[in-house]
């Protein structure tokens, strides 16, 4: 299916675009300062190059990372050509359009921007863009001062004056040294040649050539600043991946980056429903990630997340894995790139024209459990404490979203004690006001009550009416009659939304509840009873109707309740 425009919503931060079909193939790789803009000029009615449409038809989806900077998605780009070796780029380049960057062999080498270049240089490229070719030799030539003049001028050149060129012609100093650190940073190769210079710049010193020590140092700060704009390839990204977060309200996006060997290879966008908890969503979403792929030694996290995660991704990779939240230095600048290309998704799911978020939460929910739709979720949740205050829930979601005149609460009447018989309670009295049943209801539990309420809707005669599914806590695990249990991934977040939901609100219920009733409770008025020792009193009888039954002796057997207070106690209650 051919890309449709007015389905795309690109950043508009400089970066790399991809051309994919729905099996994941890149097709095409490019780069752009502005990412929208360039990408919009591939569906004019008169494209530049014959393949466009051709390409256009094939591709299924346009996906982008965002990057820190122009001369970053220049990088980046050459490194996912040579990763994916996307057909088109070879289609729609011809020589001689497409730049190299080239370092000559000469004695006294120069910088090039060329088309066609010599025998014996060193190449980078080629460059889709040549305006970012050109911008790149600039940077090399005012950082490290690399001539680009085809002849050597005895008397120096313009360029020698306005500080772009070291001026090997007049004398050669430390030429060399600069052409290698050019090319090292072309490389993506920086803390070494740093290291190196260091060491230069202390022989120096030591040897009171102070004017070599200051231009090694030169050379290093040159170095560092390069370094600095440049995330994209680095010897610390050897087999790592950074988790980039970003939400809105209850949206979010979280990116993983991979790099291997020093270069950032690609990403993996996993949309979710946003419930506050930054190591939550991360964690989730990490389980599912390598639930079936070998993590690498270091995943980089926008926050601290438990032990156990960073056992577990251990046990996976069958080797240590470390779990870091850097906080400054070279993986930080991973990190970050990170999440602005989840802050990016954020806003591109946001602006989405078709279809929202929620709803594909829910249309990937019915695909995971094999059903026509899960547009209309009624979701069933319990609280108590120690028998008293027993309240129940109900959530309703439409579309994927709350539809909260829907909710409603339950106070539990009958006598049923165990949450099993109180869910029961509960949804018969709901069954009997319904008048539309939703395509799910959804109860928070595991099998028992699964029983419970497949046996209410036999017996109300409302089996092939209403579906039925529970959801344990364990492992997210979805029980259904006559179904296997399926333990949830991505795809059901639609689910444990409702779950969450339908958790939050009968417990704000149940709280709201026991403060009015502790208002009242004569027990409060009683001399030496604080809250430990009724939380003790609880404890022991099961409740507060414990309490009520409950003898002047059987009071007084309760740790730290003497005869006194328990007489005090009874003559309250009675």
């Amino acid at each position: 299916m051919a890309v449709d425009p007015r389905t795309l919503h690109l950043p508009t931060q400089p970066g790399v675009y991809q051309f994919k079909t729905t099996k994941g193939r890149v097709l095409y790789v490019g780069k752009a300062t502005n990412l929208q803009d360039r990408v919009r000029s591939y569906f004019t009615k008169n494209p530049d190059r014959e393949m466009i449409p051709t390409l256009i038809s094939k591709a299924d989806n346009i996906d982008c990372i965002v990057t820190g900077a122009p001369s970053e998605a220049l990088i980046l780009e050459r490194q996912l050509i040579r990763e994916h070796k996307p057909r088109y780029n070879s289609l729609l380049k011809d020589d001689k359009s497409y730049p190299f960057i080239a370092i000559t062999a000469d004695e006294i080498p120069r910088v090039m921007y060329t088309r066609r270049p010599p025998e014996g240089a060193r190449l980078w490229g080629p460059f889709a863009d040549a305006g970012a070719a050109k911008r790149v030799i600039q940077l090399l030539r005012r950082h490290f001062g690399i001539r680009d003049c085809k002849e050597l001028l005895p008397q120096g050149c313009l360029a020698m004056h306005i500080g772009m060129c070291a001026a090997p012609c007049i004398e050669v100093n430390d030429y060399a040294s600069r052409v290698s650190a050019a090319m090292r940073v072309l490389d993506g190769d920086g803390e070494e040649l740093v290291k190196h210079l260091k060491e230069e710049m202390d022989e120096h010193s030591k040897h009171l050539r102070y004017e070599a020590a200051a231009r090694s140092r030169d050379l290093i700060a040159a170095v560092r600043k390069t370094l600095s704009q440049q995330v994209i390839h680095s010897r610390f990204y050897q087999d790592c991946d950074a988790v980039g977060f970003a939400h809105q309200a209850d949206l979010g996006t979280i990116v993983l980056l991979s790099a291997e060997n020093g270069i950032v290879v690609g990403q993996t966008q996993y949309p979710l429903m946003h419930r506050g908890d930054i190591a939550e969503s991360v964690s989730r979403v990490l389980s599912e990630h390598y639930a079936e792929r070998r993590p690498p030694k270091t995943v980089l996290v926008p926050a601290p997340i438990g032990e156990w995660m960073e056992s577990w991704l251990s046990e996976r990779r069958g080797s240590k894995v470390k779990v870091r939240n850097p906080q400054r230095g070279e993986l930080v600048k991973l990190r970050k790139m990170a999440d602005a290309n989840a802050e990016a998704q954020v806003m591109r799911n946001q602006r989405k024209e078709s279809g929202s978020l929620e709803q594909r939460a829910a249309d990937e929910g019915a695909t995971l459990l094999g059903v026509e739709r899960l547009d209309h979720i009624v979701c069933f949740d319990m609280a108590q404490l120690q028998g008293e205050e027993r309240v129940g829930a109900s959530v309703c979601l439409r579309n994927g979203r709350p539809e909260k005149k829907a909710y409603r609460t339950y106070t539990v009447k009958d006598a049923a004690m165990d949450d099993v018989r109180m869910m029961g309670h509960v949804v018969e009295r709901w069954l009997k006001r319904q008048e539309e049943w939703p395509d799910l209801l959804l109860i928070d539990g595991g099998l028992v009550h699964l029983n419970e309420i497949q046996n209410l809707l036999l017996k109300h005669g409302l089996v092939d009416r209403v579906p039925l599914a529970t959801l344990a806590k364990r492992e997210e695990t979805i029980h259904r009659i006559d179904c296997e249990d399926l333990v949830l991934d991505r795809r059901g977040r639609a689910l444990v939304f409702a779950r969450d939901e339908a958790h939050r609100f009968v417990n704000n219920f149940h709280r709201k509840r026991r403060g009015r009733k502790g208002l009242a409770d004569p027990l409060e008025a009683v001399e030496g009873l604080g809250a430990k020792r009724l939380q003790a009193l609880l404890r022991h009888f099961g409740g507060r109707r414990g309490i009520d039954h409950a003898s002047r002796d059987d009071l007084a057997a309760v740790e730290g309740i003497g005869p006194a207070l328990a007489e005090r106690i009874w003559r309250e209650i009675h």
